[in-house]
């Protein structure tokens, strides 16, 4: 066959414009041709899916991925995992995260400091299923950060953190995690509402530990992210360059400003899901007297008045995050979009972009990946009904009748 032709499809192309009935020639591994209606394109030697109606969209952009965790309830369990047993959490969740349309993935920090590198590769090589990743470093933090689980009379406990201290560290471990294959450096600098010597306001990390990172990541030509909960560290993540700032949820003024004079090139991933479910749907893990001592409901309530402004001001906004731990189960990554149209006051489209159009930007293929328009890479969903209507039809993998990435079915309709 020369190609696939989706025909009698509803296309949700993600630039933004509403859906139109038509259809849409894959060649190779990118889409070739998109028409409208009454215009048909030719059945001759093309593999034919007739999508009675359905709505054809990109794949999903995941923009803080996780594959290597096993819906941790602690950061010591994730610790505790030999590395050859992560490897297989990682190939399952890779495979799960195809099954659910997720065909592209930001990771936002491997459990293991060569995870993430060696399953993009079996990817790439066509070894195991997935989606497209950028391998992450583990966390990189500080003594006393998030994920340091030492104590003086237990010093070798670990999570999915590397502790550091001091710009050297930082720039030497740095160095090393680049030899070994990272897309991203992972920055943990600001402190985390489980971290009680250093909660979500505080910022963690000195400026020379994140410039000394920094400054090897742009010399290599590499990528950062990190994780920004605090106004100072949200600062701190713009002036030395970090791609996808993480939470952002106590951003001030100054902040924001600084985001908005960057909005170019600088991506925020608010990843409230944990929040937002621990908030008001978490009486499985969390009583009520815990979800008021952890400031879920404040917590919540002040991202998303920093989202709205942050939406307001331009700012691209990615969706998904944080998925892989015990409130937040892999495969439950598109419920993210509800919590924007909930909580932040975003419309269905506004919410689909974030994990379409933004996310492939967000990937560096802002010309390529995350919309359905010719020369784009052609990973497709058809999906049963309508997203604009309830995004939350994609939770369901039943009405994902269809998954595409790079113009080869992973799901081939019935």
């Amino acid at each position: 066959m020369a190609g696939t032709l989706f025909t009698d499809v509803r296309i949700l192309d993600c630039t933004g414009a509403e859906p139109f009935l038509g259809e849409v020639l894959v060649e190779a591994a990118r889409i070739a041709v998109v028409v409208r209606e009454p215009q048909r394109l030719s059945r001759e030697g093309v593999d034919v899916i007739d999508g009675r109606g359905a709505t054809l969209m990109p794949g999903l952009v995941e923009s803080h991925a996780h594959l290597s965790i096993d819906d941790a309830a602690e950061l010591v369990q994730i610790g505790m995992i030999p590395a050859e047993e992560t490897t297989l959490i990682a190939v399952r969740n890779a495979r799960l995260y195809l099954d659910c349309g997720i065909t592209s993935c930001i990771s936002a920090a491997s459990a293991k400091p060569r995870t993430d590198v060696v399953i993009r590769n079996a990817i790439n090589k066509g070894e195991i299923p997935g989606p497209r990743l950028l391998a992450a470093s583990p966390w990189l933090t500080v003594t006393g950060g998030l994920g340091d689980m030492r104590s003086l009379n237990m010093p070798h406990m670990s999570s999915m953190a590397i502790m550091l201290d001091g710009p050297e560290e930082f720039r030497r471990t740095t160095r090393e995690l680049i030899r070994e294959g990272v897309d991203i450096i992972k920055l943990v600098i600001s402190g985390d509402t489980f971290v009680p010597h250093a909660p979500s306001h505080t910022t963690v990390m000195s400026e020379a530990e994140v410039a000394a990172a920094a400054e090897v990541v742009h010399a290599h030509g590499k990528r950062m992210s990190a994780h920004c909960r605090s106004a100072d560290s949200v600062k701190l993540a713009v002036k030395h360059g970090v791609k996808v700032i993480y939470h952002a949820n106590f951003a001030d003024e100054e902040a924001i400003d600084l985001l908005e004079a960057n909005k170019g090139w600088v991506f925020v991933s608010p990843n409230i899901g944990f929040t937002a479910t621990a908030s008001y749907a978490g009486e499985k893990w969390f009583t009520e007297a815990q979800v008021l001592e952890f400031g879920f409901r404040e917590e919540l309530a002040g991202a998303a008045k920093g989202l709205k402004e942050l939406k307001k001001r331009g700012i691209r906004i990615l969706g998904g995050g944080d998925y892989g731990f015990f409130v937040t189960p892999h495969g439950e990554n598109a419920r993210d979009l509800d919590h924007l149209i909930r909580y932040c006051d975003f419309t269905p489209m506004e919410a689909l972009l974030t994990m379409t159009k933004h996310g492939g930007a967000a990937m560096d293929l802002p010309n390529e990946l995350g919309q359905i328009q010719p020369g784009f890479l052609a990973d497709l969903l058809l999906v049963a009904s309508n997203p604009l209507v309830d995004p939350k039809v994609l939770l369901d993998r039943s009405n994902l009748l269809a998954v595409m990435k790079n113009g080869q079915f992973h799901r081939r309709p019935a």
